[in-house]
């Protein structure tokens, strides 16, 4: 069940002197219904579906709302994600050590195996979502998150994909991603990444916007302890993944919604204030801070020297309108 809101007439920020479009709150019902996974589990499944489908609907409304800094809200989710499929995977990286990874290493070089994961869900939050599910997009995520496959995989991944876009419904979808990458061998994450792009495809998103990756692991209450269970083969019967999956998805996108709010606000400051920057290029650089996750002094924006983007980025915290993300007096990383 997906609830679809009428997508507002204006553009939030686009119109001088109209005012700003609200941030879409998440129902206090809704917010009440997606504590944790476990609570949503534990209802049956029309109910978990209908707070999925509220809390995609939410979701929808704001991405229809087509803000300047979407781009930077899917990689923040795109991070997200990939922290908890390093954890997956064994690795200790977070959040900051794999945005290291990717932005203090020279362009051409080996991110590492942390960096290639975080690559893997940035791709999937930049490129068009239909792009994602054909085959070259399948082959460049396997080959992102460093996961051997003979020649036929992507293909036959792609071509299944496909048969369940066209025959089955919104749970079926969700379920058949987890399905498909299990029966291959391949981790969770993979099934995360393939029903993030089937539901972009669905809604006719035009990008996909990172959820169930952050939503990989779930925890079962034992008392005293939490326990990290995988999403895709903690169900001890089918009739129960059902279940576990829309109530991940449910969580995640109320947190996604969320994090919109929040990037809102932030993204509002930075551009009242870019008219006043008298920086050389400032609006490219204004433009690049609302469409990634973070940047560092040694990118290269129109011939902006490494000290000259310093400066820029720095006035810009004293103003309040960017974060400085890093903590550190050098390599310093900015951000909304």
């Amino acid at each position: 069940m997906i609830l679809r809101p009428k997508a507002p007439a204006r553009l939030h920020g686009t119109l001088p002197g109209t005012a700003a479009i609200a941030p879409v709150p998440v129902p206090g019902w809704l917010r009440r219904a997606v504590p944790d996974a476990q609570s949503l589990v534990a209802k049956n499944l029309e109910d978990v579906a209908l707070a999925a489908g509220a809390a995609l609907g939410g979701l929808d409304a704001v991405v229809r709302r087509q803000e300047r800094w979407a781009g930077a809200w899917r990689q923040r989710l795109a991070l997200a994600a990939a922290a908890v499929t390093a954890r997956q995977a064994g690795r200790n990286e977070d959040e900051a050590a794999l945005r290291d990874a990717v932005l203090l290493t020279r362009p051409g070089d080996d991110v590492g195996p942390a960096g290639r994961m975080l690559l893997a869900w940035r791709r999937l939050a930049a490129r068009p979502a239909q792009e994602s599910l054909a085959e070259t997009g399948i082959a460049g995520v396997l080959e992102a998150l460093g996961l051997a496959h003979d020649d036929e995989t992507a293909s036959d991944l792609a071509d299944a994909l496909r048969q369940l876009a066209t025959t089955e419904g919104a749970v079926g979808m969700l379920t058949g991603a987890y399905a498909l990458v299990e029966r291959r061998g391949l981790p969770s994450a993979v099934g995360a990444w393939l029903a993030d792009a089937l539901l972009a495809q669905r809604l006719g998103w035009t990008h996909a916007v990172p959820l169930l990756g952050s939503e990989a692991t779930v925890g079962k209450s034992s008392g005293r302890a939490r326990l990290p269970v995988s999403i895709a083969s903690v169900a001890a019967a089918a009739s129960e993944r059902p279940k576990l999956l829309l109530a991940a998805q449910a969580r995640a996108t109320v947190r996604a919604i969320d994090l919109f709010g929040d990037l809102d606000r932030r993204a509002e400051k930075l551009l009242a204030v870019a008219p006043k920057l008298r920086a050389k290029a400032a609006a490219l650089v204004v433009g690049r801070l609302l469409s990634d996750d973070a940047l560092v002094p040694s990118e290269k924006i129109a011939g902006m020297s490494d000290r000259g983007l310093r400066r820029l980025f720095d006035r810009l915290v004293e103003l309040g309108a960017v974060r400085e993300l890093s903590g550190r007096p050098a390599f310093r990383v900015y951000g909304l």
